[in-house]
């Protein structure tokens, strides 16, 4: 039993510890403590690590996303077998009509819907950040002119924008050099992306901005002389990172998403790559002679999707400071 004196140091010792604790070490305590969470990001990382090892995983596996295993199709070009041709060897099932492994085409898939959803997300954020942080922090005729262009680009409609000028940017693209085939449709894909993308956030660090110019601390270094970068780098920026962490983790699944519906509807990544929204335009079509076609990838897209979404929310709980 301890006594009266050893519980009060050991509680006093306690809320030292409590008190002594940083932002990120509370934050990163919070998310611990949500297993969900937790569970979330174990699966997301294996989604991206076996995403980005796909040329190390079929080569071990002794697989390949483009050749075709036609000797394991029957006379209606189906695959043999339950479920798709499921096997050892090809664990996902074949792809009817042409025999490619399923497994293989979803691995390399999965790498450029991750490549794009990221490369859109952190470019979105940077352009977001400097600009939100640019209007918020000096107002006056440079928010003004700031705001009036974000009212622009929020009046276009994106979806219908990025249907439209797809064939026309790609062919531009391919015609300077720059890219060639589906570097070019993926190159175009993140220009849209990241150019309709990044004024939603922008609003959002605007707001913060101008909300963080007002606190004491923030007028304290301006009265000692402070140079705006300082303020704006030392002052501002570190208070603006945790929205920033938020914004990437709901991100990525919403610019996933969009790949694979852009690549479904024909203005995205185009065959002989495969991305999810390919698979499941091709699976559509045999989806009553191999049901398994269609449902294992949407299935593992669900997973994907839901996966980062939850891992999202847990993030936002983690850096609520509102939170008990």
């Amino acid at each position: 039993m301890l006594s009266s004196a050893q519980k009060n140091e050991a509680e006093q010792t306690g809320t030292d510890a409590v008190a002594l604790r940083t932002p990120k070490q509370i934050a990163l305590a919070r998310f611990k403590r949500n297993k969900i969470g937790l569970i979330s990001l174990y699966v997301s990382l294996f989604f991206i690590f076996i995403a980005f090892a796909a040329p190390l995983i079929t080569r071990i596996w002794g697989l390949s996303p483009t050749e075709l295993y036609l000797d394991k199709l029957d006379e209606f070009a189906l695959p043999t077998g339950g479920y798709g041709g499921i096997s050892w060897q090809h664990p996902l099932g074949l792809e009817p009509g042409a025999g490619r492994d399923v497994f293989s085409m979803l691995l390399y898939g999965s790498r450029i819907s991750f490549t794009v959803a990221l490369i859109t997300s952190v470019a979105s954020i940077g352009i977001g950040m400097i600009v939100g942080i640019t209007a918020g922090y000096f107002r006056g005729r440079v928010d003004a002119l700031i705001g009036r262009y974000t009212d622009l680009l929020f009046a276009f409609p994106s979806f219908f924008m990025i249907i439209a000028l797809s064939y026309p940017m790609v062919d531009r693209v391919e015609s300077s050099g720059i890219a060639r085939d589906n570097n070019a449709r993926l190159l175009v894909l993140i220009i849209f992306f990241v150019f309709f993308g990044w004024p939603g956030f922008a609003r959002l660090i605007r707001a913060q901005s101008m909300s963080l110019r007002e606190r004491d601390f923030i007028m304290a270094a301006q009265a000692q002389g402070a140079s705006n970068w300082r303020i704006i780098t030392k002052e501002m920026l570190p208070n603006l990172w945790p929205t920033a962490i938020v914004f990437l983790s709901l991100s990525l699944p919403g610019y996933l998403a969009a790949e694979a519906i852009f690549s479904f509807l024909g203005v995205g990544i185009q065959p002989p790559a495969s991305t999810f929204g390919l698979v499941l335009a091709d699976g559509i079509k045999y989806w009553k002679a191999d049901p398994s076609y269609l449902f294992i990838p949407s299935g593992v897209l669900i997973i994907i999707v839901l996966a980062l979404n939850l891992l999202g929310d847990a993030v936002r709980d983690a850096l609520d400071t509102k939170a008990e």
